[in-house]
């Protein structure tokens, strides 16, 4: 990219997109609608956040291991699962026209900010018994395979359907599912990431570039997260997924 623009259009966004994902997930909600608003090509966009939002993720998950907020054997299992949906989900995904892309937009989009609004899990630890140690893996792994696979074909909100799901069906405690989330999120960046790259969709001075704000926005994301601020950014996931949403459907119809 020969212009400067895409990058004072992306890179702010992608810090924030950062912030948020390491809070409550859902930062593909920011960061995807970025490299759309600059203009750049679906697929290229999608390929390219997929760069960024890894080197930030990959910092996130750094930092709740070392908060001890990750079962490494459930995180391991998680990891094999989106890894393998993930990249079945990046492979479909290219299989389908921009336009025809645009269309799933428009469903998934509302979708997706309905799930966020009533996500409880977002701001309590829930008081639901925990399952067996068995059960919890089981659904867990599940959960890891579905949403890896949305992952690779679309993105936006992964962490936030993970983290809600986690705690929702698989009984983790918040911050247990939020680390359980970033080692997932990880993984189905890396496959879906490897899938985009083969393919030539990735910009990579760009997303080089926003990578840097991405891990910036989620070292403060991390710090912020203890202190119980996962509420806050609700308001922000959905205002910007409204703009993304009117954008998205500007363009459908003209």
């Amino acid at each position: 990219m020969a212009s400067f623009v895409p990058y004072l259009i992306v890179c702010p966004l992608v810090f924030i997109a950062g912030f948020v994902d390491a809070v409550a997930g859902g930062g593909g909600l920011i960061s995807l609608p970025a490299y759309l608003i600059s203009g750049i090509p679906v697929h290229m966009a999608i390929g390219t956040n997929k760069l960024s939002s890894g080197m930030g993720t990959a910092l996130a998950t750094f930092r709740y291991a070392k908060s001890g907020y990750i079962r490494w054997k459930l995180a391991a299992f998680c990891a094999v699962c989106a890894l393998a949906g993930s990249s079945c989900g990046a492979e479909l995904a290219l299989l389908i026209d921009d336009g025809a892309f645009k269309i799933i937009m428009l469903v998934i989009l509302p979708l997706v900010a309905l799930y966020v609004l009533r996500g409880k899990a977002l701001v309590n630890d829930g008081e639901k018994t925990p399952l067996s140690p068995v059960k919890t893996t089981v659904i867990a792994m599940v959960v890891a395979l579905v949403i890896g696979a949305y992952d690779g074909f679309y993105g936006p909100g992964t962490g936030t359907f993970l983290i809600l799901l986690l705690t929702g069906v698989a009984h983790l405690c918040l911050s247990e599912a939020n680390g359980i989330a970033k080692v997932t999120n990880l993984a189905t960046n890396v496959a879906a990431l490897t899938v985009y790259l083969f393919n030539g969709k990735v910009i990579f001075p760009l997303g080089l570039a926003a990578g840097c704000f991405s891990i910036a926005g989620n070292y403060i994301g991390t710090r912020f997260f203890a202190k119980g601020g996962a509420k806050s950014v609700k308001p922000i996931i959905l205002i910007v997924l409204a703009i993304f949403f009117v954008k998205v459907l500007t363009e459908v119809l003209g």
